[in-house]
């Protein structure tokens, strides 16, 4: 009964799977929460300890499905980690109102809708949030009108989490990744667009993610115990480079 029990939206693959693994190592048992049924089955079909529910978390019903699964299985919630979104890059010109409230209802919207429905749950436990943004949600960058407004939102709704839920000894706090090594952004940043990454970063390289995974795990501990309403970006020093990717506008 005192198994602590962390619940991952977009937990397939990515950074969503290495931090479900990370928690699964710390003792954790997991919800893997992921809209791509087939990804989600097959990640999860390696793994022991995890309950897998294929849910989008931009529908409120699933949503309210996803909470009421987990508590009929676990009867707890004692993490929840709001990893799942959608990259949908393009000119302001062409990013058209669809486009604009498709990447706002998983990023922004679901996060809102998670954290809603799951924080009766964390105030029982005294639980934390940990919301995933992007380097994008803090500086500008080119084609992310919607991505990079919608991690802008996520950061401050982070900190109102932060600022209301306090009083029940519930943290919330944001990771902002930076570049990461994921097969998704390796199979469409060009050879061109790595360069120019590493010339940036001051670490010269991409992330992992199990680097990032790290960071969550850590703000979900207790040795995190007094750390709220904070945005950490987990971006080898990009954000505090200042320096544009000429790559990113030809």
């Amino acid at each position: 009964m005192d198994k602590k029990v962390s619940l991952v939206t977009g937990a397939a693959r990515g950074i969503g799977l290495a931090t479900t693994k990370l928690f699964l190592a710390e003792g954790h048992d997991v919800v893997m929460v992921d809209r791509d049924r087939d990804e989600l089955s097959r990640a999860s079909a390696e793994l022991s300890g995890v309950l897998p529910l294929p849910y989008d978390v931009s529908i409120p019903a699933q949503v309210d499905a996803m909470i009421a699964d987990t508590l009929k299985m676990f009867g707890r919630i004692d993490n929840l980690v709001n990893n799942a979104g959608v990259a949908d890059f393009g000119p302001i010109e062409q990013t058209d109102f669809e486009r604009w409230r498709a990447v706002m209802a998983t990023n922004l919207d679901g996060v809102f809708l998670c954290s809603q429905a799951a924080t009766p749950a964390l105030r029982q436990s005294r639980g934390a949030i940990v919301n995933i943004a992007s380097i994008s949600g803090l500086r500008a960058s080119t084609l992310r009108v919607a991505y990079g407004t919608s991690k802008a939102g996520v950061m401050q709704l982070t900190r109102q989490q932060a600022v209301e839920l306090g009083e029940y000894g519930i943290r919330a706090n944001c990771v902002a990744p930076g570049p990461v090594r994921t097969k998704l952004a390796m199979a469409v940043h060009t050879q061109d667009i790595i360069d120019a990454y590493h010339d940036a970063i001051p670490l010269n390289r991409y992330g992992s993610e199990d680097e990032i995974a790290n960071l969550i795990v850590f703000l979900c501990s207790e040795k995190a115990s007094y750390i709220t309403g904070q945005i950490v970006a987990a971006d080898g020093g990009f954000e505090a480079t200042g320096v544009g990717l000429p790559a990113l506008r030809k």
